[in-house]
């Protein structure tokens, strides 16, 4: 009962973070569509050419969520710190664990509208030009892996910052990495080997994504996905990822307390 009630009071918390700063989520909701109508119109070398519509708009729902959520409950930690709470949660009987995934369901949450607002536009984008974006509920199993790998790697984000504090710049670079090399804007099967090995080894997303266009766009089933490593690494991956972020924070946040500099900045 103690857990459920912390978890509980933790998402609470978040949202009502969100809810206070809807201004700053309303200009996030019309800066990252029109970011997602930018690269269309680079790519396609000032026209929203319908071909590009589609594979882009699911890498970039993909890569704002990937950013939404992992700067989140990046920053929930480093506020906590800079403003010397942090320290005060652990001084209570609650399970840190119910803190910590309670803060990730906020994080998760608090991340959809802005997902959604991309994945509108481009739904928008593609009626005009003719089109229709599909629809296939098999898309819920790579869906839920990007979510499970993003918050394995929001865990490792943030052990790091229990101990090193002042690692902002990580989190926008790594955000960077993916955009760039994790097969969301260009696929994966036309970037190098190497690249593409690596990027569906360690990117949260990027079997995620691979998945989706494979389903939604090649109308492939789940079982014969023919891009990336199939289902059994699009299931594994995450579950990887996640295990290693919680070893990763726990090692972390043990080292944080043993050195008692969960208060200082």
């Amino acid at each position: 009962m103690t857990f459920a009630r912390a978890f509980a009071a933790e998402v609470r918390k978040g949202l009502l973070g969100l809810a206070a700063g809807w201004r700053e989520l309303l200009i996030q909701m019309i800066t990252f569509p029109l970011f997602y109508l930018l690269i269309v119109l680079f790519m396609g070398r000032g026209q929203l050419r319908a071909e590009l519509l589609a594979p882009v708009l699911l890498g970039m729902v993909a890569l704002t969520f990937i950013h939404e959520q992992v700067n989140r409950v990046f920053w929930s930690y480093l506020g906590d710190i800079q403003s010397g709470v942090l320290e005060q949660t652990y001084l209570t009987p609650l399970p840190s664990a119910a803190l910590i995934l309670g803060r990730q369901a906020a994080a998760a949450i608090s991340a959809l509208p802005t997902a959604l607002a991309v994945l509108a536009t481009g739904a928008a984008a593609i009626a005009v030009q003719g089109g229709h974006l599909p629809l296939d509920a098999q898309v819920i199993v790579p869906l839920a892996a990007i979510a499970a790998g993003t918050c394995g790697l929001a865990l490792i984000l943030c052990g790091l910052t229990l101990v090193f504090k002042r690692i902002e710049i990580i989190t926008q670079l790594s955000v960077a990495v993916y955009a760039i090399a994790g097969g969301t804007l260009v696929p994966l099967a036309a970037m190098p080997d190497p690249i593409a090995f690596l990027s569906r080894l360690i990117v949260p997303i990027a079997p995620g994504i691979e998945a989706m266009r494979d389903i939604l766009l090649g109308g492939h089933p789940l079982a014969a996905l023919p891009s990336g490593w199939g289902l059994g690494w699009l299931l594994a991956q995450p579950l990887l990822i996640t295990a290693a972020g919680v070893l990763a924070f726990n090692r972390l946040e043990h080292l944080a307390r043993h050195r008692g500099t969960l208060g200082r900045y």
